[in-house]
């Protein structure tokens, strides 16, 4: 790698050219990724790829004034002092807050580097592009801080919320509903056989890891999201089988009480907290009625319950 202050002029002009030319890529790249769920942040990363465009129009103009056709291949992770990036333009769907943050210190980077090389220019008319080209990029430093603390439209906060619900809100809630309602069962089973507590929250653990890990693999892949939208497999993925584990341990926890009859009457009082957080969810964000929710999520929690305390006196 070499250091900044050892660059000449023509070398300085040859890493803007490549500093222009690699941001106009990546800003295409956030508008393509955001096109689908964010159209008018789509827009607005592609007349800041337009604007880097006109700057390495007016740099290549410049250089070849002054050097001739060949430009010297100059890359930012060849000179000391530049960040690495992430590429977090790769990542397929793009999360709107981070590309909005990255664009940020781009354009941060890139003014200081403009402001660093007029400095060490000799020449008046390099010196006098690098210095006009620092405050554009001043102007687009103020506009990608912008972007990153404006609100969205309401077209967009409608695409944000069904993101929500598809990538985050349903996977939990299935996660959730399979937890609190399927472990029922062998835990209250082993309570009503063993009249143990450590037993039954041993087998309450087991049922509520082995349920967690189980849903988490089958959410991940029951597909890739490419097509549904739904996201990263592997993030719902974790959303579900975190909130499957989490459903069961709820009403497994009261076993720690050593009394079995005291850790069931508890366990009992959390399964229905849990099954009416649940319909208010699904009241929340489903759109279903409530009471229709409750009866639904009630009925089939009671089901299940009753089973386990009648295999368990079996």
């Amino acid at each position: 790698m070499k250091a900044f202050d050892s660059l000449t002029e023509r070398e300085i002009l040859a890493l803007a050219i490549a500093l222009e030319e690699e941001d106009a890529r990546i800003y295409e790249d956030f508008a393509s990724g955001l096109d689908a769920n964010y159209p008018e942040q789509a827009a607005k990363f592609r007349r800041m790829r337009h604007d880097e465009d006109r700057h390495r129009h007016r740099l290549l103009e410049h250089y070849k004034a002054r050097f001739g056709e060949h430009v010297p291949l100059i890359r930012r992770q060849d000179i000391r002092g530049f960040v690495n990036r992430r590429p977090v333009w790769l990542v397929r769907p793009l999360g709107l807050k981070t590309v909005q943050k990255t664009a940020e210190t781009m354009e941060v980077e890139t003014l200081r580097f403009y402001e660093a090389a007029a400095k060490r220019a000799t020449d008046a008319g390099i010196r006098q592009l690098l210095g006009d080209l620092a405050e554009e990029e001043r102007g687009h430093a103020h506009t990608a801080e912008t972007m990153s603390h404006a609100g969205l439209s309401e077209a967009e906060q409608a695409q944000a919320k069904r993101l929500f619900l598809l990538q985050v809100v349903q996977p939990g809630l299935a996660g959730l509903m399979d937890g609190s309602v399927s472990t029922l069962a062998p835990l209250f089973a082993a309570a009503f056989a063993t009249h143990n507590s450590l037993q039954t929250f041993l087998v309450g653990l087991a049922a509520s890891v082995g349920a967690g890990i189980s849903m988490g693999f089958a959410e991940a892949l029951s597909d890739d999201g490419s097509l549904t939208g739904r996201g990263h497999p592997w993030a719902r993925g974790f959303v579900c089988g975190a909130m499957t584990a989490l459903g069961g341990l709820g009403h497994t926890m009261p076993y720690l009480i050593p009394d079995v009859k005291t850790a069931t009457s508890v366990a009992v009082c959390v399964v229905l907290i849990e099954l009416s957080i649940i319909s208010w969810v699904r009241h929340k964000f489903m759109d279903t009625p409530l009471v229709s929710a409750l009866l639904q999520v009630m009925l089939g929690g009671a089901l299940v319950f009753l089973a386990g305390i009648l295999i368990g006196k079996s």
